[in-house]
């Protein structure tokens, strides 16, 4: 996965390094972030369908999440980023988006999927149980096919509206980041669902 990462960010980066001003996705952006958000969904997919409903539900300890407390936690980082994206697109273009959120995308690409550092999720993206598997799964498909659409349809000058990351590591993110963002999360996540499987006393 490093590898895969350190393509998709020389990718990501060659255009608006060269630009210095680029405010909409160049097609190459566009291509590579729907490679991310495919390859992280065909993972996500692929690491989760073929559990036993024992497995879905293990816990290595009573602090730590089940592979379908992660799942949940996936969906509903998924709408949250999309609405943190949307947010963005709805504030008054910023000035300083150039400023503010330099550097911000490589950071992003360096940390999330590879699992570096680790933070407690906000409360209204942390998993109650109160989903179902199929709702779970069948509702992430749904979002994600929604995410996919507007990552190939739309037109707008994504990075030059911003809004504030709750973490204040993070602090401003433009809507190309906040996009990026949902499947770096997703990614991250997966390699989280590899560690509860690989964890001792895991049914088999």
């Amino acid at each position: 996965m490093r590898n895969i990462i350190l393509v998709i960010t020389a990718a990501l980066c060659l255009q608006p390094c060269l630009s210095g001003a680029e405010t909409k996705m160049t097609s190459e952006e566009r291509e590579k972030m729907i490679q991310l958000l495919h390859d992280s969904q065909k993972e996500f997919t692929a690491l989760v369908e073929g559990l036993s409903d024992e497995q879905w539900k293990w816990k290595p300890t009573p602090e730590r999440w089940s592979v379908g407390e992660v799942a949940e936690h996936i969906l509903l980082a998924e709408g949250s980023l999309f609405a943190k994206m949307k947010e963005a697109l709805d504030s008054p273009l910023n000035p300083e988006w150039e400023a503010k959120t330099a550097g911000k995308t490589e950071m992003l690409l360096k940390i999330m999927a590879p699992r570096l550092g680790k933070a407690v999720a906000p409360e209204p993206i942390q998993p109650n149980g109160k989903l179902s598997r199929g709702e779970i799964m069948s509702r992430f498909a749904e979002a994600r096919a929604g995410t996919v659409k507007f990552t190939e349809e739309t037109q707008l000058a994504l990075k030059e509206h911003t809004s504030e990351h709750p973490f204040k590591f993070f602090g401003t993110l433009n809507a190309y980041q906040w996009l990026i963002y949902i499947p770096l999360h997703n990614m991250r996540h997966d390699k989280q669902i590899e560690e509860v499987m690989a964890t001792a006393g895991f049914p088999k």
